[in-house]
């Protein structure tokens, strides 16, 4: 997916990566809506069987948010749906905002049950502020026009949700230093996304290393990486380059990205470093 911006939406403004309309969406969501009345379930109810929130169902029946995958499944079993769950999930498509070739990743991450992210260039889209994610958008080669900085930011906005939704999801972050030390728009900028970044450290679910200058090799220099982990415990990686993302499937990769990812781990600071670093740059600002 290469982009600028940390993980999803490159290009996506642009005509050549323009995702499909959320119309889709929405008939997704009013199939699972029309079949969850008719098996007298509330959300509430329905939500613990399909093993997601209520927060999530109401989003899907909404169509502001694509199915996670291992969703259509369940709700189809669940619901006795005689598979027009599954037929509608077939045409359902992205809201603008995320880049063609990163939308396999997208939706795997929804309902990853771990997640690792190695970034080297800028803060990892998830964890992004909206004022770091628009200075970022606002620079970007082709130029946008306003509109599609904001569809830009709604998508980002709605992607960073599954780390609040998805509690029992495993999140590792590892993040290179100078990407903190840029003053990326201003410090006022990145006094409020070092802020949330320490304010997220406090999840449980949340573990943010930094990766410190003062580390003069790592086994990351190859380029940022992400791995996932699904529900029924299949590994997956992806990698970005310029203009350009891959969906790595291939066991024996995803194994080779997996150690390298672990080594980084051991090479980065603590998560308890981490954070008096984070407060230390912070208080620089």
């Amino acid at each position: 997916m290469a982009d600028e911006v940390g993980d999803d939406d490159a290009g996506a403004a642009r005509s050549g990566n323009e995702p499909e309309t959320s119309d889709s969406l929405k008939v997704f969501g009013a199939v699972v809506k029309a079949f969850r009345k008719r098996a007298g379930l509330t959300q509430e109810a329905f939500a613990p069987l399909v093993g997601y929130s209520v927060e999530t169902i109401a989003s899907i029946e909404q169509g502001r948010r694509l199915p996670p995958v291992g969703f259509v499944e369940k709700a189809e079993e669940i619901l006795d749906a005689f598979g027009a769950i599954k037929n509608a999930a077939r045409f359902v498509g992205r809201k603008p905002g995320l880049a063609s070739w990163f939308r396999p990743w997208a939706r795997l991450e929804q309902s990853a049950a771990t997640l690792c992210t190695y970034e080297n260039r800028f803060v990892p889209g998830l964890l992004q502020t909206p004022g770091y994610a628009r200075t970022i958008f606002s620079g970007r080669i082709p130029t946008l026009e306003d509109e599609e900085i904001e569809t830009l930011l709604i998508a980002r906005v709605e992607r960073k949700k599954v780390i609040t939704e998805r509690p029992r999801t495993i999140f590792s972050f590892i993040i290179e230093e100078h990407v903190l030390r840029r003053q990326t728009g201003g410090p006022e900028v990145m006094r409020e996304q070092i802020a949330h970044l320490l304010d997220l450290c406090e999840r449980r679910n949340v573990d943010i290393q930094i990766m410190p200058q003062s580390r003069g090799y790592h086994v990351g220099l190859n380029g940022p990486m992400q791995l996932l982990e699904t529900p029924e415990n299949k590994w997956y990686a992806y990698c970005e380059g310029q203009e350009t993302g891959q969906l790595i499937s291939h066991s024996q990769v995803v194994s080779t990205l997996q150690k390298r990812y672990a080594r980084m781990r051991a090479q980065a600071l603590s998560v308890e470093d981490s954070v008096s670093l984070l407060r230390e740059i912070q208080g620089a600002l």
